[in-house]
């Protein structure tokens, strides 16, 4: 079996939640900058950004792997999600500045409010569901910033204590959801690999008991 597995913050948990499901984890922890390494039990590590481990999972590259829902809601991909592994926790959120609200304001008087984000269909489809017009400013650094030099009215962006939003004078203002790491499929391995990763999810189960 081919598991892709995300490197960064979710990388530590997702080697303690494999070895606890009896897999050979030894070689993803001597890996050093080796992206692909393969254990003594058969299994074949692959190591990614979380962003394109939905990509390795898709198109068959890997059979299973485990990624934040917040990739999967961003990046929409073609994969079975089959079980939430109830770390890496976080919030997607609206934030704006300190003080007075600026989104009732910014939708009166301009029909619509400005958001800079990272994750622009999450913060389209937030808006537009609650009846709201966006415009999304895609940035790639520091969100933030955004609000603070008038770039945008507010950010859509992941939080887990909300400690850089309080450092650079941000509220939360709306929760859109709640994220955490889950374990993907590919569709066909799902049915060729149907046993062995049946087995595997009833162990990474037994885990989260």
């Amino acid at each position: 079996m081919r598991i892709c597995v995300p490197l960064g913050a979710l990388f530590e948990d997702s080697v303690e939640a494999l070895g606890g499901a009896g897999l050979d984890v030894a070689p993803l922890r001597d890996a050093g900058r080796r992206l692909v390494v393969e254990a003594s039990d058969g299994t074949s590590y692959i190591t990614t950004r979380p962003s394109d481990v939905p990509t390795y999972v898709e198109s068959g590259a890997a059979d299973i792997g485990i990624v934040g829902k917040d990739v999967l809601n961003e990046r929409k991909p073609d994969v079975y999600e089959l079980l939430d592994l109830r770390f890496g926790g976080c919030r997607m959120v609206y934030a704006t500045r300190e003080g007075d609200d600026p989104t009732p304001g910014a939708l009166a008087h301009l029909g619509l409010v400005r958001v800079a984000t990272k994750y622009p269909v999450a913060a389209t489809g937030h808006f537009t569901a609650t009846g709201r017009q966006a415009e999304v400013v895609k940035v790639n650094g520091s969100v933030e910033l955004a609000p603070l030099v008038g770039l945008a009215h507010g950010i859509v962006d992941l939080v887990a204590t909300g400690r850089t939003l309080r450092e650079n004078g941000l509220v939360e203002r709306e929760e859109i959801f709640h994220s955490s790491a889950r374990v993907i499929a590919n569709r066909v391995s799902q049915t060729l690999l149907a046993g062995e990763i049946d087995a595997l999810l009833a162990r990474l189960e037994e885990g989260l008991s």
